[in-house]
Parts: structure tokens; C-alpha cells; sequence
């Protein structure tokens, strides 16, 4: 009996997460794995989870494509990226 609580408690908490983590920009599956497993702790990580969406961008200069600023690679070319020596673009929630 007390297994079945414990596992309906956590399978509340990993959908919490993933949620959770999922508006933040990050993996559903992810957020809810690790909030299934530690169910006050994973929860408490994806609230202060930082948001993707404020994250500022950087233009590669090989291909062109818009990378996340603190890349070090480009994940399309391969091209090594270095902090400060392209221009940070501002995130998409600040440009509209």
C-alpha cells in the first residue's frame, strides 16, 4: 500500500517537471525523469531552471546559422565558436 502512494506521489511530480521544464524550453522527458526520482528536489531544480528563451544568440560565421551565445561549436558546421568574438544578438523575447 504504501509503495502505491509513494509511486502515485512521484508519478505527479515527474508530470509537474516535465512540465514544468517543458515551458522553460527544455525536454519534457528529461524534467520528468529526474523529477520522478527525487519528486521535491527534480521539481524545485526545473522551477529554477533557467529560461532558453533568454538566452542571447550568436550568428556562426561559416554557415551562418544562429547558434545559443554560450556555444562553443556550431551544431550545423562544426566551426569553433568563441565568446565575445561574434556579435550577441538579442534573444527572440526581446526582439518582439
Amino acid at each position: 500500500m504504501a509503495g502505491g502512494i509513494y509511486v502515485s506521489i512521484a508519478v505527479g511530480f515527474a508530470l509537474a517537471g516535465g512540465i514544468v521544464g517543458k515551458l522553460k524550453g527544455s525536454s519534457f522527458f528529461i524534467w520528468a525523469v529526474i523529477s520522478g526520482v527525487a519528486p521535491g528536489i527534480g521539481l524545485i531544480a526545473a522551477i529554477l531552471y533557467r529560461f532558453e528563451d533568454d538566452e542571447p544568440r550568436q550568428r556562426c560565421p561559416a554557415c551562418g546559422r544562429i547558434c545559443m551565445g554560450y556555444d562553443a561549436l556550431c551544431v550545423r558546421c562544426g566551426h569553433e565558436l568563441q565568446f565575445g568574438e561574434n556579435e550577441l544578438l538579442a534573444p527572440p523575447s526581446q526582439r518582439a
